[in-house]
């Protein structure tokens, strides 16, 4: 592992520097827990999947879900940057990077020896190609809105990449860490080879069956000495949590995600089974489209977020796993995150004024739920159902089906449960998922005012002018925004006590999706 930690320290020397310019706070998660022992090389690991679709492709601008993050993302391929578990930003595919001229040039010295699967040479086409592939007019990719600064990319040599941005982003380096910018070869004729199968990462891509599962076999070139150690690894999507809990029992996987929290305390007196839980930003929300009715009136959004009583679902769903929500996407755990208020509880006096006030007596709306779109989302959907009712609002629950949600329903439908990541940073949430035009914004909403903080707050480097800047971003979704926030949650995940890890990323789930690449079986 001489190399990466070596290109490890090279980062942090800089590291700091560009903290102090750019006011750059690393996200620390909990750890996780720790199965102690020295990795061991070598078996066959499989992961239980919760979700996962048919629709599901190689095109990294589609990935939606943590099948397509951890199968691809995070063992297929690698991205310029990777998000260590304490939250630290360092290089993968490259040496270095260096921001300057107040962060509107960055510059990209390439690994030496990063091939590709079919043993091609990494070059600045390859990393060209792959950031233009999200970029443009015409581009839906989930990333679009992560390099709507980019003003140029251009080689410099044979080895070095140049991005200038129309705007400082202090935190642009996170963002290349995102599962979407994963690294591919460049075609020939330009634009980005993503069906080739071929990446760079720890394992080399042997079955791709969308929807049901992934097979990948270890990278014996790959460019961390050491890494990976599993020979083989496999992402087989299981819906059902009682058939995933069967098969992580039965030792058919070694891991499974979304625990139930109805059988945490039975998993965990099975001598052979951990449960693994680990602090993250991700938040489960009822999304509302602010620009068709009747969500196009706050009075009718804020109604909503008083006539949902969040402890009780935080009880009875969650059984106190949770964080209750407060309608601010951004985790308290955080930089930068505040408490708005005032706190939006459970309130049928206030919910039936704002309603009135919106000019209804009834509200009758339909609410997309699926057990895909977040894990008790029916559950909850139900709650909220019976507890709108007290205050003249009638929700009428749709089952949908969990193959495809995420494609057919989420930015399709008006009122939707989904579950969210987070973001290693405020801006990069608040760019993704609620500025204006975003590719996924889902509550459709457009505020100038968030827009022109938002956009400040990117290029500041004044860390206290920065924090009243997502603060007041933070206000305005609160106040304003479409995003019924229910709760923030812990992953939660069983694993084989054969599985060793050591502390967890929780910014994005499995280990910040590289889970292959960190942990190992013991025998």
């Amino acid at each position: 592992m001489g190399r990466f930690h070596a290109s490890r320290r090279e980062f942090l020397s800089g590291a700091a520097a560009l903290a102090g310019a750019a006011g750059i706070s690393f996200v620390l998660p909990k750890p996780g827990i720790a199965n102690a022992a020295e990795p061991t090389k070598g078996g066959f690991m499989k992961f239980g999947m919760s979700n996962g679709s048919q629709t599901d492709t190689l095109d990294p601008a589609t990935w939606p879900s943590s099948f397509t993050v951890s199968a691809l993302g995070g063992s297929m391929c690698n991205n310029l940057t990777e998000i260590l578990p304490d939250g630290a930003v360092v290089p993968d595919l490259v040496e270095s990077f260096e921001p300057s001229e107040g962060a509107t040039k960055w510059v990209f010295k390439l690994r030496k020896g990063a091939t590709f699967h079919n043993g091609k040479d990494v070059t600045p086409a390859d990393i060209i190609e792959s950031m233009r592939h999200h970029m443009g007019k015409d581009s839906q990719s989930a990333a679009k809105a992560v390099l709507e600064q980019v003003g140029s990319i251009e080689a410099d040599g044979k080895d070095t990449v140049v991005v200038k941005l129309n705007s400082g982003v202090a935190d642009f380096a996170y963002l290349l860490a995102d599962w979407h910018l994963a690294i591919m070869p460049a075609k020939a004729e330009g634009g980005l080879d993503w069906a080739a199968k071929i990446g760079t990462g720890p394992f080399v891509l042997e079955h791709f069956d969308p929807g049901v599962s992934a097979k990948l076999k270890r990278n014996p070139n790959y460019h961390k000495d050491g890494k990976p150690y599993f020979d083989e690894v496999e992402f087989i999507v299981i819906r059902d949590a009682v058939a995933r809990t069967n098969a992580l029992v039965t030792d058919v996987v070694q891991y499974m995600e979304q625990v139930d929290t109805k059988t945490i305390n039975l998993l965990k007196r099975n001598p052979d089974i951990a449960v693994q839980m680990v602090r993250s930003a991700v938040h489960n929300s009822f999304d509302m489209n602010t620009q068709v009715e009747p969500f196009n009136n706050n009075d009718v959004r804020l109604a909503l977020k008083h006539a949902i009583n969040r402890e009780e679902i935080l009880q009875k769903v969650y059984f106190g796993t949770a964080q209750v929500g407060n309608d601010n996407p951004l985790s308290p755990s955080m930089p930068f995150a505040i408490d708005p208020q005032p706190q939006h509880k459970y309130d049928i006096a206030k919910a039936k004024e704002y309603l009135k006030k919106a000019g209804y007596e009834k509200l009758k709306v339909d609410l997309s739920v699926a057990e895909n779109s977040f894990f008790g989302s029916i559950e909850a959907g139900t709650l909220f159902k019976e507890q709108a009712a007290k205050a003249g609002i009638e929700i009428n629950l749709i089952r949908e089906s969990d193959d495809g949600y995420y494609d057919k329903v989420w930015l399709k439908k008006p009122f939707v449960s989904v579950e969210y990541f987070g973001r290693a940073t405020a801006d990069w949430l608040f760019t993704q998922f609620y500025e204006s035009g975003a590719a996924w914004n889902a509550t459709k909403f457009s505020n100038k005012r968030f827009d022109e903080r938002l956009a400040a707050a990117r290029a500041e480097t004044d860390q206290a002018k920065r924090s009243s800047e997502f603060a007041e971003m933070q206000q305005i979704l609160h106040d304003e925004g479409g995003a019924i926030v229910v709760a923030f949650l812990n992953y939660i995940s069983g694993v084989s006590k054969r599985v060793g890890f050591d502390t967890i990323g929780g910014v994005f789930p499995m280990d910040n999706g590289k889970a292959s690449e960190r942990w190992w079986l013991n025998a």
